[in-house]
This record gives structure tokens, sequence and C-alpha cells, in this order.
């Protein structure tokens, strides 16, 4: 036999084993790829807000709940339940969030939520992010003037009535223009002038949020928010 008759048997062995291989590769079922591992990691209770809190608000626990947060990313002035950090089963993120939900169900009658109960928020939280000792004044701290009267303002009381306060529509948090009216001792007529434009109302009387529902409050005093510069200006127009 020729050199070339046996190298082109050769050749044709080799494609020929080559072919079985490709083929046998087609038909063979691939392996499942390995499904991917997660990995739980510890979470604790940690004390949030349950909705948008103002500046100024009393807290009560429908401002407050629990929320399931990873251990590791736990702060030092975050507030948590007191349990030890629990390891959640691996479960698609719905499930999680139910648990979380439960878990805010099972709050005990006592415990850090009940410490900030009458707190007054200084600064305001969006919901979920957490309560913070520095971010509220507690009941003994001080009082809400403190918190609420911004830099440079100071809080001054006046007196009004029905007539004088719009017929009681005008309630805390809104803003409004603070007119005098006073006589011309020689023409006999009155004169009104604006002392004030666009001042916070505080509080009325003792009240720093109306009832629920209530859309007027009549009282006798209005607390109102006056740069420092116009106190003089409004208590001469007292």
């Amino acid at each position: 036999m020729s050199g070339i008759r046996i190298a082109i048997l050769a050749v044709a062995a080799i494609a020929a084993i080559g072919l079985a291989l490709i083929v046998r590769g087609m038909v063979t079922p691939k392996e499942a790829a390995p499904a991917e591992v997660v990995q739980a990691k510890p979470v604790a209770q940690v004390l949030v807000a349950k909705h948008d809190l103002t500046i100024g608000t009393r807290l009560s626990q429908a401002d407050m709940t629990w929320q399931a947060w990873p251990a590791d990313g736990l702060n030092a002035s975050f507030v948590t339940d007191g349990a030890a950090p629990a390891l959640p089963a691996v479960m698609p993120d719905k499930a999680v969030q139910k648990a979380a939900r439960a878990a805010t169900d099972a709050v005990s009658t006592t415990g850090p939520m009940q410490a900030f109960e009458g707190s007054i928020v200084r600064e305001a939280m969006v919901a979920g992010e957490p309560i913070v000792a520095r971010k509220v004044v507690r009941a003994g701290q001080s009082g809400f003037m403190a918190v609420v009267v911004q830099p440079g303002m100071r809080a001054m009381s006046i007196p009004i009535n029905a007539e004088t306060a719009a017929g009681g529509f005008i309630l805390p948090g809104d803003r409004v223009d603070i007119l005098q009216s006073r006589q011309n001792a020689e023409a006999k007529t009155y004169v009104t002038e604006t002392l004030m434009r666009n001042v916070r109302v505080l509080a009325i009387d003792q009240k720093i949020d109306p009832d629920k529902d209530a859309k007027s409050i009549v009282g006798a005093v209005a607390t109102l928010e006056i740069p420092a510069a116009d106190v003089e200006v409004m208590a001469r127009g007292r």
C-alpha cells in the first residue's frame, strides 16, 4: 500500500472520530447548572418611622414600627427590640417582607417603642427611616418650643378671638399676616396696617395640632414664630 493511501485512510479515520464526538455531544443531555446558593444573613428588628414624620410631631405607637434590618448593617444609634439577630430562612423577597410585617404585629406592650411615645420629632424623617435619639426630644429634655422654633426666630403670643382669627379657621401650622387696627384720635377714624407677613402659627392656646378632622379652633391666645429682629415691633403693636 502506497504512502498516499495510508495518509488518506488516516485522515478519514481522524475525521470519523471527530464526527462521532460531535454527534455524541449533541445527543448527550447537558448537566444542569448548579443552583445559585443564597446565603442567609442574620437580621434584627429596628425601630423605624411608619410614615413620613414632620418636625414637631408628637410620637405615638401609630407613628412607629419594627422593620427587619441586616445585622451587619446595624448602626450603634439604631434602636432594636433587644432580641438576638435571627437567621432568616432562604425565601423570596416578598416572603421576607411578609415575615417582617408579622414581626411588627408581635410588639410587646413594654419596650423601646413605648420609651419613645410622647417624644417630639426634632428632625423630619421619611417612612422606613430608623428613629434615633438625636432626631427626637424625649419628655424632660426640653419643651416643644425649643424644638419647633427655628434658629433666629422667637415664639411670641398674641391675644385672639373668633373675629380676629378668621372665625377660628386658622390652625397650628398655618401662615398668616398680622394686622393692627388703631384709632386716629384727631380724625376719629380707625387705621389698619400690616405688621408682619407670612408668620407661622405654632399653637392656638395649648394645642399644637388640631383634633382629628377638626377644621377650626376657637382660642384666646395664638403663639407665633417671629423673627428675632421683629419681636419689638410685635410687642409695640399689641
